[in-house]
């Protein structure tokens, strides 16, 4: 039996990042202080694309990814710009936004209702 489902998780990930609207979310597109990270897995983004000038760091990739000793390191994860991480619907982008936080990165937010939220929004979307 498990003592936290992964809907506590998700809610308790919730209530410690960011989370923006699509609206918001809208406003930061094309901010250069802003960079989208999309932490869906490589095969959803070949289907169906991802936000404009977005990064790729799947989410089973983010802990090296984000750690600059890491050979895997991402320097975007580093670069000390808001990051705006997104997944399919919220969930995964919300745990992934903690994990970051736990790590010590602070300008960190995850959108609401992920891509699909965006795309039905008409968000800008790239390859």
């Amino acid at each position: 039996m498990l003592k936290r489902g992964v809907k506590q998780l998700v809610a308790e990930a919730n209530a410690e990042v960011e989370t923006l609207s699509v609206a918001d979310a809208l406003k930061l597109a094309g901010d250069p202080d802003t960079v989208f990270v999309d932490v869906r897995e490589s095969v959803e983004r070949r289907q169906s694309g991802g936000i404009k000038g977005s990064v790729h760091v799947p989410r089973g990739f983010l802990e090296f990814q984000a750690d600059p000793e890491s050979p895997a390191h991402n320097p975007a994860l580093s670069s000390g710009k808001k990051l705006v991480l997104y997944c399919a619907s919220g969930g995964r982008s919300a745990l992934a936004a903690k994990t970051l936080q736990d790590m010590g990165l602070r300008r960190v937010a995850h959108l609401a209702g992920g891509f699909s939220a965006w795309q039905q929004a008409g968000g800008p979307v790239g390859s």
